[in-house]
């Protein structure tokens, strides 16, 4: 718990020092499939990535700062665990209005966050026509952040046998990376 405190404080703090309210009124919103270790724990095959172990689904504001973690099995659907997430912060984060994601959060996912949630989500898909790698305007943004997170061997799979302690380490690291910027 004090983890989360301190990364929405580092946060609001460099929010602040870049000019931009203390609290986000967008976000970005993406997961990342790892492997887990032998020590146990919950785990799930995700048919995508062909990778069997955990989910990592961040919401990141447009600086690429962490707003929440959530780590669940493989298996889940992004969209499962893009609701699961917006759980959690349904009441924390009031000015968050806008979330920028991609297509696997397409469908039935928009209308639910609507609902529930009342909050909108913008697909930002990658075009086809184009060949070889293109930066896709803000999903960038969660992808370096991931970037920074996997910089921390402890995020080159999960080694945790709960996945509190997973979602602790990403708070972890995202604190250190805010506080080298201060």
């Amino acid at each position: 718990m004090c983890g989360k405190k301190m990364n929405e404080s580092l946060r609001k703090f460099l929010r602040k020092r870049e000019g931009r309210k203390k609290q986000a009124s967008a976000g970005i919103l993406d997961s990342q499939s790892v492997k887990t270790t032998s020590v146990g724990g919950l785990r799930g095959y995700d048919g995508g990535k062909k990778v069997n172990g955990r989910k990592r689904h961040i919401l990141v504001d447009t600086l690429g700062l962490l707003i929440a973690v959530v780590v669940l099995p493989a298996n889940i659907q992004d969209r499962d665990g893009g609701l699961i997430l917006l759980e959690k912060i349904q009441n924390i984060f009031s000015r968050l209005k806008l979330i920028w994601a991609d297509g696997a959060y397409r469908g039935e996912f928009i209308a639910s966050v609507k609902s529930r949630f009342k909050r909108k989500i913008e697909v930002v898909l990658r075009s086809d026509d184009e060949k070889g790698f293109k930066v896709v305007p803000k999903r960038w943004i969660v992808e370096r952040t991931f970037g920074w997170l996997c910089n921390y061997r402890r995020h080159s799979k999960d080694y945790e046998r709960y996945t509190e302690n997973s979602e602790a380490m990403v708070y972890i690291s995202m604190i250190h990376i805010m506080i080298k910027r201060i």
